[in-house]
């Protein structure tokens, strides 16, 4: 028999992983633009390569979850990440560069998904509220590669860095090797043909929907703050990247803090509230002529995010409780879909009319969200827990 405590914990370790390794690219980037100039290296392919590695992990975790359970899933995709993370620190080569890229996205998004279905599967109660405390550790490890890089880079080259941290990754690894996990929940064949099923649930297909525009928004927020601030208010980069990373704190803060209201208050109710929030704040964002102003609602805007995944992901959970891991697989690679084509639509927008239409694009997502979170409501009716 499994012990909540410890899978949780396993699930938490797995996201705080995710975390780390998602924002590595990003923080390491010009360093490896240097070390590759002469090599034929396109940063911009390298770019596109992680979010096809995640898609990829989002396809593979649902169903080999609900056929084999968590326990390999966990172990394999950590340790795949792990390995990864060392080939990025060494590798002189290009292409192999651009392999662990995919792998450290694919990695990642097996633990992203199959962490939180796992979370959903524990949680009798409160789904939630539980996946806003795992949320938490994606935001700690997010934050955490950043600022471990520059306190270390002083000291250390990123290589020794990345391969330090690639080798910690292993513990939790061990940790899942000694735990019991939840058995699975399917007996006979992968659950490909009721996945496919589940492609004509109206209510999955509605929360899947609002994800796209939930991770559109927050693709949004995490490429383009840093242009749009420097194009409205004249913001330096520091000023800029400052901004952004207050923006994701708020995010982990309000995750934190989702935890405690989910069991609480109504979770439709406090999805309400949060994206009144976000609406708000990027009306602020818009009218405001001062960095001051514009950081302020940034933060706001971060804060107010928090609840989409835990509670739609919660919902998900109650609804697919036979097939949670198929249905979470769905509903993150329609997230990634929105992710990829609405980020593409404000690049072609950046052009012209420029960065400044940022707030009213996040509007218009937001917007869409509401009306899907309503259309949800209406359709579950009572079938779950509001």
């Amino acid at each position: 028999m499994y012990k909540r405590s410890q899978v949780f914990a396993a699930a938490c370790m797995g996201l705080f992983v995710f975390g780390m390794t998602l924002i590595t690219l990003g923080s390491i980037l010009p360093a490896l633009t240097v070390k590759f100039e002469t090599k034929g290296l396109n940063p911009g392919l390298l770019v596109s390569v992680l979010p096809l590695g995640i898609l990829a992990g989002a396809l593979v975790f649902g169903p080999v979850a609900d056929r084999y359970g968590y326990k390999s899933l966990l172990i394999a995709s950590i340790f795949i990440s792990a390995l990864a993370l060392e080939g990025l620190a060494f590798t002189g080569s290009p292409t192999l560069l651009y392999v662990c890229i995919f792998f450290i996205g694919m990695g990642g998004g097996i633990i992203n998904g199959g962490g939180s279905a796992l979370v959903a599967d524990i949680s009798p109660h409160n789904k939630g509220a539980s996946l806003s405390q795992l949320g938490v550790f994606f935001g700690i490890g997010a934050l955490g590669m950043p600022l471990l890089l520059g306190v270390l880079s002083k000291h250390f080259q990123y290589p020794v860095i990345l391969s330090s941290v690639g080798f910690f990754m292993l513990l939790p690894v061990v940790y899942c090797f000694f735990i019991v996990f939840p058995p699975p929940k399917q007996s006979a064949a992968v659950p490909f043909k009721e996945g496919i099923k589940l492609l004509k649930e109206p209510a999955l297909l509605l929360a899947s929907f609002f994800l796209f525009f939930q991770s559109g928004v927050e693709a949004l927020v995490n490429n383009w703050t840093t242009t749009f601030l420097q194009y409205k208010v004249n913001a330096s980069e520091q000023e800029a990247l400052l901004a952004l990373s207050f923006c994701l704190a708020g995010l982990t803060a309000g995750r934190l803090l989702l935890g405690w209201l989910l069991k609480r208050i109504s979770s439709y109710v406090v999805m309400i509230i949060s994206l009144s929030v976000v609406l708000a704040a990027c009306f602020v964002l818009y009218a405001a002529h001062s960095y001051p102003v514009s950081f302020v609602a940034l933060v706001i805007a971060g804060a107010g995010l928090a609840a989409g995944f835990p509670v739609l992901l919660g919902y998900l959970g109650q609804l697919y409780p036979r097939l949670s891991g198929t249905a979470f697989s769905i509903a993150f690679v329609i997230a990634l879909l929105g992710n990829t084509l609405i980020n593409y639509l404000f690049g072609i927008i950046n052009s012209n009319p420029g960065p400044g239409s940022l707030p009213l694009l996040l509007a218009a997502a937001v917007t869409c969200m509401f009306v899907l979170l309503v259309l949800l409501r209406k359709k579950i009716g009572t079938r779950i827990k509001w």
